[in-house]
């Protein structure tokens, strides 16, 4: 039976890709210019780093989520879109400052890894809506969470004169409570029994663990790329401080799944989304990091929370707050990120010479947090409201999480 829905990729979403490319063809001509001044040693030592983003960013948080028996093709195919979408959005909203004050909006290297930065926060937050939503409504979700993001930095910088890596670092509790509260506004009844092509398969789950290492091996890269080229011992730090953490997390996520299962054996969903969760950590407190050893606790800790969160609370959310989060984002990012965020409040705290200098940071580290979810759960809700109008025809029940309703199958169709 062909999906009641497909004429709606060519009615709606084509003319949404084409108005926005033509509009930011259009920006982009009169705003930016790309970067004339470029050190050829800076450049030549940034490059294979930003190469090490796309892999993340376009490989791995595709393939992650194509664990779904029916909604591989969706989940790397729409992962893929709405990156290439929110990095040139991204682009444009860095570079506001820049044009205000130049007329011209300065492209270079590191403005696309931040850009691309920001997209990771957008890509985090699909994966609580993953399979519930259409594309139209991924790509206005995307736009809006952009702007958040970039507003939430800005905020950050004006209010609390935070620094660049501080602002850009909170994006996996952005993001996760982005999506929580997108999820949960876009409840569907269904939920509560189970969709019925919410399914996991084990071919599917292979492209996903194929997600996981590109994640895992090219994390360190994601962590120090915003470090000043200038201290290298600080980037070298935090390479070492996210190596060390992934390896011990990915050790107590397969230690924990195994003790938490009651047949002894390790659930491979509950291993890949839970591998990384020492760098997700690291990331958001790789500041005040010092020693190998607390990199490695990080780590631990992390992972152990993220794999019990994983086992436990996503039915407690989905019953108690009816809130269907497909990916388990509060799991795999909201608590590591929330994990990392304590820890570097509790080492600055130690590392203060005074108590005066301790309080102060204490109070610039809770606002930046109070700041960041505010954002957060505001513009979740603003995306979430219009998200729900019906204009957007959301896919039916039945549709949901089946990739028949976006992507042509030739041996699929419909023979006449």
């Amino acid at each position: 039976m062909a999906p009641k829905y497909a004429p709606d990729v060519r009615s709606r979403l084509a003319p949404l890709l084409l108005f926005l490319q033509t509009g930011f063809i259009i920006l982009y001509y009169f705003s930016t210019e790309i970067e004339s001044n470029v050190d050829g040693i800076i450049f030549s030592n940034f490059y294979p780093v930003f190469q090490d983003l796309n892999v993340m960013v376009f490989l791995g948080f595709g393939f992650l989520s194509s664990f779904l028996v029916r909604y591989g093709f969706s989940a790397s195919g729409f992962s893929f879109l709405i990156a290439v979408m929110a990095t040139q959005w991204a682009l444009i909203l860095n570079g506001i400052e820049s044009w205000y004050y130049s007329g011209k909006i300065k492209l270079s290297l590191r403005s696309l890894g931040v850009a691309e930065m920001c997209t990771a926060s957008v890509l985090i937050s699909i994966g609580a809506v993953q399979g519930k939503t259409n594309h139209v409504q991924l790509i206005l979700m995307a736009l809006l969470e952009v702007f958040g993001f970039v507003l939430n930095e800005w905020l950050l910088q004006t209010l609390l004169s935070a620094r660049n890596t501080h602002c850009i670092m909170v994006l996996h509790i952005f993001g996760a409570f982005f999506g929580l509260v997108l999820t949960w506004i876009l409840y569907r009844k269904e939920s509560e029994q189970g969709f019925e092509k919410e399914k996991l398969d084990r071919k599917a789950g292979l492209f996903s663990m194929l997600g996981t290492v590109f994640l895992w091996m090219f994390w360190p890269s994601f962590n120090s790329v915003l470090v000043d080229d200038h201290f290298p011992e600080r980037k070298l730090r935090s390479v070492c401080s996210t190596y060390l953490a992934l390896a011990v997390s990915a050790v107590a996520s397969l230690a924990v799944s195994a003790l938490s299962s009651p047949e002894g054996k390790v659930h491979p969903a509950n291993f890949q989304s839970c591998i990384f969760a020492g760098g997700v950590a690291v990331g958001v407190s790789m500041s005040v990091i010092r020693y190998p050893w607390e990199a490695m606790t990080i780590g631990l800790t992390a992972a152990a929370v993220s794999t019990t969160g994983f086992r436990y609370l996503k039915s407690h959310m989905l019953f108690a707050f009816e809130c269907h989060d497909t990916c388990s984002v509060l799991s795999t990012h909201g608590l590591p990120g929330l994990l990392g965020w304590l820890t570097h409040l509790l080492l600055q705290i130690k590392q203060s010479d005074d108590h005066t200098t301790a309080i102060r940071f204490a109070v610039f580290h809770i606002c930046v947090l109070l700041i960041t979810i505010t954002v957060s759960l505001t513009m979740g809700i603003i995306t979430g409201v219009l998200l729900k109008w019906d204009i957007w025809r959301p896919p039916q029940d039945k549709k949901c999480f089946d990739d028949q309703a976006f992507w042509m199958f030739e041996h699929l169709a419909v023979r006449k």
